[in-house]
This record gives C-alpha cells, structure tokens and sequence, in this order.
C-alpha cells in the first residue's frame, strides 16, 4: 500500500485531519474520482495547447516550462494563478485554448492503462462511481465516452460555468445526487486540489501519481491517506487486496 502523509488537511481540526490521513480506502461503497491524470492521461495535450497558445500570446519560452501546473485549478482562473494573467486576459487564453483543445480527438485524453478494468471490477464489487473534475462538463462527458467509460459511473459532474467554484463544491454536490453519506465515500485525484477538496467534505482521499501531475510530495503533505503509483496498486487499495 502507498505511503502515508504526516500533514493534517487545512481548514479543518487536527482530529478530523487525522482521521482522515488514516482512513482504510478499502471499505467505503463510493469511489469518485478525479479526471485529468487520475482516469485519462490528459497532461501531454494540454501542456501542448497550452505552450502553443500561450506562445502565440507573447509568453516568453521559458515561462512555458510551467504549463504543467495548469492540470489541476479550473480554467481561466488556472492561467492567473500559474502565470499571473489578469482576469481578462485569462478568460481571452482560455478562449484560445478551449477552441484548440476542442478540436482534438480521443487521443487527447486515452484512459490510463488498467483503468477500464478497474472501474468494471469495482462496479462488480457493489461500489458506486462517480467523476467528480474542474474540467468543463461538456468535454468531460465526451471524453469518457470516447474512451468507453461514461456507463461505468452513476455521476458525472465537471464544470458548469467559468464562475468561481471550488471542487469541494462539486465534490459536495457529487455525494449529495448519489445520497451518500462523507463517511461512505473516499477520493482519488492526482493533485492537492483533490485532496483539499475531499478533506473539505470530510472525505479521505488516495492519492495517484502515475499521471506525473503533481510535484514530488505534494500529495502527502496535503493531506492524501495513502498515494499509489500505478492503476494496479490503486486496485489493490480500493479493493482491500
């Protein structure tokens, strides 16, 4: 099983924080996950159109060596947090990007080897699965359905508006259409965004790093009760095996 964290989550006491540090991942009936780096290995083609785009803006070069970071936060706001665009620059390159990114086939967001069979072997267990992302919803819907997976989950929440929401906010509104309960649930996501989110709801989270996403680190010291580095050991934990 992967490695345990030593930082309490912020925002919530050092008690819950604990709890949910040490949380078994194994027994709970609801398993949401996350999408970019977590279902799909999306990283290369944003980074591509991102770098391309922001190229085109007038971003020096080697500023681009960041684009990495933009898989996680919710765009526009990901470009003012990674690149300190204003707000209306932000929403004028998340134009650009999104009529680009759009544009891609399935190649843009192939599943993560394994992970077709994971969901059809944690389907088969009895647990319910959800998709829980900051990536625009239409999109999101898409993409799992090029990559056969949309049947698999009972939700499918991403993105609504380019207003300011939290993924707590989607997280909470995930448990709340399955009707389950914080203490049912548990999270996978491959950045401290998911993490933050999950212990904001009261849900532990595992972290995944086989998506190459987040910093070395990142996800123990945010708080992830255990983090894997291939689909196979994620299967393991979730299963208890």
């Amino acid at each position: 099983m992967g490695e345990k964290n030593g930082r309490e989550g912020s925002g919530i006491c050092g008690t819950e924080a604990s709890r949910l540090r040490n949380a078994d991942p194994s027994g709970r009936k609801v398993v949401v996950f996350d999408f970019d780096g977590t279902i799909a290995d999306t990283l290369p083609s944003i980074v591509a159109v991102a770098r391309h785009v922001l190229s085109a803006w007038g971003l020096p070069q080697e500023r681009l060596a960041d684009c990495p970071k933009l898989v996680g936060p919710p765009f526009p706001q990901a470009f003012s947090m990674v690149f300190g665009l204003s707000e209306t620059d932000a929403r004028e390159v998340t134009r650009r990007y999104r009529e680009e990114y759009g544009a891609l086939g399935p190649e843009a967001w192939p599943a993560f080897p394994g992970m077709g069979a994971l969901l059809d072997e944690l389907r088969a267990s009895g647990r319910l699965l959800a998709v829980a992302s900051s990536k625009r919803s239409a999109i999101l819907h898409r993409a799992l359905s090029d990559e056969g997976l949309l049947g698999c989950f009972d939700v499918v929440r991403g993105k609504q508006s380019d207003a300011q929401q939290g993924k707590a906010a989607t997280l909470a509104a995930v448990l709340e259409e399955l009707g389950a309960a914080a203490d049912d649930a548990i999270m996978v996501g491959d950045r401290h965004f998911d993490v933050d989110a999950a212990l904001a709801c009261g849900v532990p989270c595992v972290g995944v790093t086989y998506g190459g996403t987040a910093p070395f680190g990142e996800l123990n010291q945010a708080g992830a009760c255990t983090v894997v580095g291939s689909v196979e050991e994620l299967g393991r934990v979730l299963l208890g095996r």
